[in-house]
């Protein structure tokens, strides 16, 4: 009996990445199951809600585990190490279009806020959109901050190993984050959003 208990015990991230770096394609499988759909998010609110770029991104990460498995350090924490190439690989794209990210707008110049004057009965559908508008309107680290806590449930430890800065930059970053969001929603949803 004690063998069944044994094959039944889920392995942690940490195990399937040794499995994985000893060449067991199941494993990989059972890692790609646990966070594609996360990493789907992340990237498609990094890359500026991109469904296309958001599929290609999780392809060049989870191929990064199999080209290099040998890159991790079994003595860490996966996901922290794992949300560090997600985001190395974002500034990366935002490095290549050598531009400003997408600095989305709740308004555009020709055209006013809308008040709960106005849309007194929002539903659920355009409240998200307005609030996934404002998120794409920080600035990408303070966005990244931002999506690795409210979004992932990351500690402020976590997030601060990940974009390898001090916990009280992050906290630092939250609190700008959730600042500019409660002023833009404020506009649009009324200062009780």
């Amino acid at each position: 009996m004690p063998d069944q208990k044994q094959s039944k015990a889920i392995p942690t991230d940490e195990q399937l990445m040794q499995r994985i770096q000893q060449g067991q394609e199941s494993a990989f499988n059972a890692l790609y199951d646990r966070y594609s759909q996360r990493m789907y998010r992340y990237f498609y609110r990094m890359l500026g809600q991109s469904a296309e770029m958001a599929h290609d991104f999780i392809q060049e990460l989870f191929l990064k585990i199999i080209e290099q498995p040998e890159a991790f350090d079994t003595g860490r924490r996966f996901s922290t190490w794992f949300y560090a190439v997600a985001g190395n690989l974002v500034k990366n794209e935002y490095r290549r279009k050598a531009k400003q990210p997408l600095q989305a707008s709740l308004h555009d110049a020709n055209h006013t806020p809308v008040s709960m004057a106005v849309l007194p009965d929002l539903d659920a559908e355009v409240r998200k959109t307005y609030i996934e508008k404002a998120v794409q309107s920080l600035r990408p680290h303070h966005r990244e901050c931002f999506l690795l806590r409210y979004q992932e449930g990351l500690t402020v430890q976590e997030i601060s190993e990940i974009m390898d800065c001090p916990p009280g930059t992050v906290k630092s970053r939250l609190h700008y984050s959730l600042k500019k969001l409660n002023e833009l929603l404020s506009c649009v949803l009324g200062p009780n959003a």
